[in-house]
């Protein structure tokens, strides 16, 4: 089985990394958190590839990273890749984003993903993206996910991703749509 560092500090991405990766033969390990990685890019994608390259040569693994984050149209696709960095933590992120928002009545937004597979000398292997739409609400609702989840509503399932099961967020989520890109490529890589 070959080891798969997950080049991040958040617990819930490495659960989704986990559930998605299942059928797979890579065993997920999450990186030292004294690894840091400054996400100096100005893109999901260059990012995503920054964090796996900088971790797999750190580490002489395989090493996977994803970057990914909100994009709100009546904020100009802000807050983008500062969406984790947006505010102090996910409660304060939201409140400035609604905020932001207040009075505006187009709440179009989306999540979006990037996927970076870098090898054991830092070369990027494999690479992913994946988008899912939706709006904002006025007010948090639900009680799982993490960051923005609260707020995000899928108009198409009539639920934000707090209240989601977590077997539908998987399959509909942005990180989702780019690991159904990113399997059969990993799997073809694997053998």
């Amino acid at each position: 089985m070959t080891i798969l560092v997950v080049a991040t500090g958040n617990p819930g991405k490495l659960t989704e990394m986990q559930a998605h990766l299942a059928d797979l033969d890579w065993e997920l390990r999450l990186k030292p958190t004294e690894l840091e990685v400054e996400e100096t890019g100005t893109t999901f994608a260059e990012n995503a590839c920054l964090k796996a390259s900088q971790v797999a040569l750190a580490m002489g693994e395989w090493a996977i990273a994803d970057d990914s984050g909100l994009e709100v149209e009546a904020l100009g696709g802000a807050p983008g890749v500062f969406s984790a960095r947006y505010a102090e933590n996910d409660a304060a992120c939201i409140a400035r984003l609604l905020k932001e928002l207040e009075g505006e009545s187009n709440r179009a937004a989306r999540f979006a993903c990037v996927i970076a597979i870098a090898r054991p000398d830092g070369t990027i292997a494999l690479q992913a993206q994946g988008f899912c739409s939706g709006e904002i609400l006025r007010s948090p609702q639900g009680i799982g996910g993490f960051g923005y989840d609260p707020v995000f509503y899928s108009p198409a399932h009539q639920l934000t991703f707090a209240e989601m099961p977590s077997e539908i967020k998987r399959s509909i989520s942005h990180r989702g749509k780019a690991f159904e890109q990113l399997i059969p490529r990993l799997r073809a890589l694997s053998n």
